[in-house]
């Protein structure tokens, strides 16, 4: 089966543009602070895309339909004093990026990469420890929200279960997962840490609308 052409669109970056190949794509964005960029399955969205604003197609993914509506009326409504965070990564491993949101309006609260090379397991393990030292550092009482239940995991554990290989590219990576790791073995946490159901609720709020 041949394989789904996809044509990239980068609104910010070293080289604004539409992309035919992802190593075009990755090669303009690779060490640019805050690049922004989506995929496209035909050229004509993406020139309609670059055309347009970026914050327009972000989280351009619709939450789905309630359809089960006792999973709903059993598992309830988000609570929105909280915050949510994730991760996204083109390839895996790919470049990689994480960050943490206010659940109720978006807002941005904390955000890194991208970096050359890690996975989204890793970012979502990163951005879940990185929420949690935020929670803890300005005293709220706050929940947090992921929808990675490996990355819950891993943060129970208090580490990293990555099978990812150390190497030059993702060092700065491997570099912050031992941070972490090292935080959550000398740090005590009361807050509460929860699955962001998807299929209720929609795409976390933190997600960065590129799937």
């Amino acid at each position: 089966m041949a394989k789904k052409e996809k044509f990239y669109v980068v609104w910010q970056g070293k080289r604004p543009g539409i992309y035919m190949t992802w190593d075009d794509c990755k090669a303009s964005i690779t060490g640019y602070k805050g690049a922004q960029y989506k995929s496209f399955p035909t050229f004509a969205e993406a020139k309609k895309a670059y055309n347009g604003n970026y914050d327009d197609y972000k989280s351009s993914k619709k939450a789905p339909k309630v359809v089960d509506k006792a999973l709903l009326e059993r598992i309830g409504q988000p609570n929105y004093d909280s915050i949510a965070v994730d991760a996204a990564s083109s390839g895996n491993p790919g470049i990689m990026e994480y960050r943490g949101v206010d659940t109720r309006s978006k807002k941005q609260i904390f955000h890194q990469g991208p970096f050359k090379q890690g996975t989204n397991n890793v970012g979502e393990f990163l951005a879940l420890v990185h929420g949690l030292a935020f929670l803890k550092k300005n005293k709220s009482n706050r929940i947090i929200y992921s929808d990675s239940r490996i990355a819950i995991g891993w943060v129970r554990k208090k580490k990293c279960g990555t099978k990812l290989t150390q190497n030059a590219k993702n060092r700065d990576v491997f570099e912050l997962v031992q941070r972490a790791e090292k935080w959550l073995r000398e740090n005590d946490y009361n807050t509460p840490i929860v699955k962001w159901e998807t299929k209720v609720w929609g795409e976390i709020p933190a997600d960065f609308g590129r799937k």
